[in-house]
């Protein structure tokens, strides 16, 4: 079939009538189809199950005698550390662990930097008149909400194949001193996939910055999660690369076992410079005594190592690759060449993007909505959900079942139809 930019008024009105009476037999079944978050399925869950039973009565001591049941270790347990230092590819003593959410390690982070100076700052950033943050767009809609919350004015950047626009992080950076970070998930990125090239990586280590507190914050929440585990994605050490630029403070960095294990109970780190760990030790001392190594402890006898998260992260790919090739499959069949969208196909992850003809993103979600299709909504993937285009949606597609998300995508395919058909006749 022709683009739909080629067909005719008379053709689009026919394709639309078509489409209508699809959308309508879909919206008589009362679907309830959600496809709103990243959440891994209760088949994911199910892999770390021996969670519950690899520690007994007597196994509450770590490997350097801890008694686990106690107050203590506020950095996290030796063998924690230095298996976050193997995934992460750093050293332990750049790591500290701490408890089930990278998130809140995040929002702490920002929160401290409010309150008290960081090593390279000269006063908290609660006194400067206005704090802005960098945010490669389309991102992680929890990243630009947290920034948000403490006020932080942010500043779009598109991303490119190679991550953020560099040319223009760069400049935005070296010219404004109140622009005081960046966030960045460098490695299959929310929600299009992209992994960060090297020299994207080396550029932000290296770049001039007018505030001499600039941070990067980090996200590398798919370090291990890879759908093609025979060649995956992979990124440099980005302490390293900051300590060999001048810039040794200029990096925290987050990673978890949310998606690894459990999501609601799993183990978060915090990966940075010696100095920038001294900082939150002692801010972090006045909270809290220490983590929950219980936790910390049964993670590491389950997962062992680098290679028995890999091992494990295997088995999670083998549940979700059929998932994302579904919906690229669906996608190719039911689209292509009607230049009316275009997807992403990410080697690793959590998340589709998909890019709509301008002003048809909104309608599209509530068409799906209307059907029993729940998406993530429109704009998310901008700060404050203002997508100035209209266009992107984010898809989600590892909590459905294969035949729930497969009737979803078809669903999901005639709405965007609809939605396109209505914009070019709206514009005819």
């Amino acid at each position: 079939m022709p683009s739909y930019l080629e067909l005719s008024t008379d053709q689009l009105d026919s394709q639309l009538s078509q489409l209508s009476k699809q959308y309508e037999q879909y919206r008589s079944d009362h679907l309830h189809l959600d496809m709103t978050r990243g959440k891994p399925c209760p088949e994911q869950l199910d892999l770390s199950q021996e969670l519950l039973t690899i520690l007994d009565s007597q196994s509450y001591k770590a490997e350097d005698g801890t008694d686990c049941r106690n107050y203590g270790v506020l950095p996290g347990l030796p063998e924690a550390r230095r298996l976050f230092a193997e995934l992460l590819d750093t050293a332990p003593e750049n790591i500290f662990v701490l408890g089930n959410s990278s998130l809140n390690l995040m929002y702490d982070t920002l929160t401290r930097a409010m309150l008290f100076k960081l090593p390279d700052a000269d006063k908290p950033w609660c006194q400067h008149e206005k704090v802005k943050f960098i945010c490669p767009v389309p991102g992680y809609d929890r990243h630009f909400n947290a920034t948000l919350d403490l006020g932080f004015e942010l500043v779009t950047v598109p991303m490119t194949r190679e991550g953020p626009d560099m040319d223009v992080v760069e400049a935005l950076a070296a010219s404004d001193p109140q622009i005081k970070g960046m966030w960045l998930v460098p490695l299959y990125s929310n929600p299009q996939g992209i992994t960060c090239s090297d020299q994207t990586l080396r550029r932000l280590a290296a770049m001039k910055t007018a505030a001499p507190d600039f941070i990067i914050m980090y996200d590398n929440a798919y370090v291990v999660h890879h759908l093609d585990v025979d060649d995956p994605d992979r990124v440099p050490d980005i302490i390293s690369l900051c300590e060999q630029a001048g810039n040794p403070n200029r990096v925290f960095e987050f990673s978890s076992f949310s998606k690894v294990t459990w999501a609601g109970a799993g183990v978060a780190c915090i990966a940075s410079s010696k100095e920038n760990l001294a900082y939150v030790q002692k801010h972090l001392s006045m909270s809290t005594i220490g983590p929950d190594k219980i936790n910390q402890l049964r993670h590491v006898r389950f997962l062992k190592n680098k290679a028995g998260v890999l091992e494990l992260m295997a088995k999670h790919a083998k549940i979700l690759k059929p998932k994302f090739d579904l919906i690229d499959r669906i996608m190719n069949r039911e689209l292509h060449d009607k230049e009316i969208c275009f997807w992403t196909e990410p080697r690793g992850g959590y998340f589709v993007s998909i890019d709509l003809l301008p002003g048809t993103a909104e309608q599209v979600v509530k068409l799906a909505a209307d059907c029993g299709v729940a998406l993530t909504p429109a704009g998310s993937t901008y700060p404050g959900g203002n997508d100035p285009d209209n266009a992107n949606i984010r898809l989600a597609p590892s909590f459905p079942p294969l035949s729930e998300l497969e009737t979803a995508m078809e669903i999901l395919c005639v709405c965007i139809q609809i939605a396109a058909i209505r914009k070019l006749r709206s514009q005819a």
